[in-house]
């Protein structure tokens, strides 16, 4: 069985119709998307539109769960940004996801952590960027949980751990936005390093072995970046081009 893991595409149409090509090629047999699907000053209701074609099992995120619940003054600017453009139906639907999905036997997919949509499964805060976190600490994420692989986004950061007990744990990085603050105050970054969208594919073999594919797609991330500067968000925009966060002067 090969499994296509997506998560956070932040409205970036661009990104996911370069995955959805190269998906194309690979030929999954199931697709999951970990969530914050649209959020992002560039294309939320083209994405969700071509979301909707898809097959997918998608889980809700916290940007999700944000646009939802929260009124349109307490969002961020990103949450608002689709908030503006999307239907009153598209934003139930998509506060209306599952948190958490069992994708087949022992694999399990979330967002943040099965607990929380807005925590850090894998990652850890070391010189203002997110960083590996200790294994204890991700295994304490998981101290409730059974399963042969945990899927994981939120950070944006492409990762693969395996931990004592046996468990795989993968983030498959960001779909459409490589770089990004996760935190104003004190100030917290997670960068790919790279514009390229980013994938994973997992592959379970009948004996039971696993391999993980992290991929790369380049894609016309100029255009996106030139998107979301047209939108007023030069931050985005760095990111998009280069995959990191602009030094803060």
């Amino acid at each position: 069985m090969k499994i296509a893991v997506l998560s956070d595409i932040h409205g970036n149409v661009l990104a996911l119709d370069a995955v959805l090509e190269d998906l194309d090629r690979r030929k999954p047999d199931r697709i999951v998307n970990l969530g914050d699907c649209v959020s992002g000053p560039l294309w939320p209701q083209e994405t969700m539109e071509r979301l909707d074609r898809l097959e997918a099992v998608t889980i809700r995120g916290n940007h999700e769960r944000q646009l939802a619940t929260l009124p349109p003054d307490a969002m961020g600017a990103s949450d608002r940004f689709a908030y503006n453009v999307l239907h009153a139906e598209q934003i139930k639907r998509l506060g209306d996801l599952p948190k958490t999905a069992w994708i087949a036997p022992g694999i399990l997919a979330v967002h943040g952590t099965p607990h929380d949509d807005n925590t850090f499964l894998i990652d850890a805060v070391a010189g203002g960027c997110l960083v590996r976190g200790p294994t204890a600490s991700i295994a304490k994420n998981l101290e409730s949980v059974s399963a042969q692989i945990v899927l994981c986004g939120h950070s944006h950061r492409p990762d693969l751990v395996r931990l004592p007990n046996g468990t795989l744990v993968l983030n498959p990085g960001s779909v459409g936005c490589p770089a990004i603050d996760v935190s104003i105050d004190p100030l917290v970054v997670t960068e790919s390093g790279t514009p390229h969208a980013r994938y994973a594919m997992v592959h379970v073999q009948p004996n039971g072995a696993i391999a993980v594919d992290l991929i790369a797609v380049s894609y016309a991330h100029d255009e996106a970046a030139a998107r979301a500067d047209a939108n007023g968000r030069p931050d985005w925009s760095y990111g998009l081009r280069t995959g990191l966060m602009k030094a803060q002067s």
